[in-house]
């Protein structure tokens, strides 16, 4: 494959999603969507020449398309609030936080992209209480009724090598075909080797990237004001583990060559 995957990141945090994959050589992220001002800082720190749109609820396809950017893959790891063991169990109905899964279903339909990743809390994939899986059938009824299939494993942020569990679902999601053999297995989970990604809340830059990851050292009394700290913990905090982004996006690419 000559040409890098396009990457739409939505809900784009500090950028985790296309630390992680543009890290693998095969995809270019060609726009951002997110809402709160210090991730849209480091983003445009970060990846200056890089669109950053503000409302996913009012992006559009056409807005795309009028900016000049065409979409192979959009990856988003949508609110957790009201699916979160920690949060209110609102669920992903619509006017909850957790109901903006609803933008990226609406952007399927509007762009038609080859590939689809999708994080979320691990309560996801048993939520509701009241109906076990109920949360996670809309899921896939949804992607189902966009005309794509969807593999999905959990995989916690302990199995790329980090000093905590962090569980995390992980979705996948292409248009259907016969025969495709799936992307990501505990196999191929368990056989990667991903180099080690530097501990940083913000700020620090590898070939000029933000190095992001799901357990960070809580800097405190260097100089920065107290609201800062809090910023970046938080944006830190909610920050996907880059390295199984780069895991699957390894495993998409495999699977490109393939095809």
């Amino acid at each position: 494959m000559t040409e890098k995957l396009k990457v739409l990141d939505l809900f784009s945090g500090i950028g985790g999603f296309s630390l992680g994959l543009e890290r693998t050589g095969g995809f270019e992220t060609v726009a951002f969507c997110e809402i709160e001002p210090f991730p849209r800082k480091v983003l445009k720190k970060h990846w200056p020449e890089v669109p950053c749109y503000e409302d996913v609820t009012k992006l559009t396809g056409d807005i795309l398309r009028r900016d000049g950017i065409s979409v192979d893959v959009i990856t988003g790891g949508f609110p957790c609030q009201d699916i979160s063991c920690a949060g209110k169990k609102a669920g992903i109905k619509e006017g909850t936080r957790s109901g903006l899964w609803s933008e990226i279903v609406r952007l399927i339909g509007e762009l038609s992209p080859r590939y689809v990743i999708v994080e979320n809390v691990a309560a996801l994939l048993s939520g509701p209480s009241e109906q076990r899986g109920g949360w996670f059938g809309r899921i896939l009824g949804d992607l189902a009724e966009c005309g794509y299939d969807a593999e999905w494993e959990n995989i916690p942020a302990a199995a790329v090598g980090a000093p905590h569990r962090r569980e995390r679902v992980w979705i996948i999601t292409y248009p259907e075909r016969e025969g495709r053999q799936r992307l990501v297995t505990h196999d191929s989970i368990s056989s990667c080797k991903i180099e080690a990604y530097p501990f940083s809340c913000y700020g620090s830059v590898e070939r000029g990237r933000p190095m992001v990851s799901g357990s960070l050292p809580l800097r405190t009394g260097d100089g920065l004001p107290v609201a800062l700290d809090r910023l970046r913990i938080k944006a830190a905090g909610n920050a996907v583990v880059p390295q199984i982004p780069e895991l699957i996006g390894r495993a998409i690419l495999a699977a490109e060559e393939n095809t």
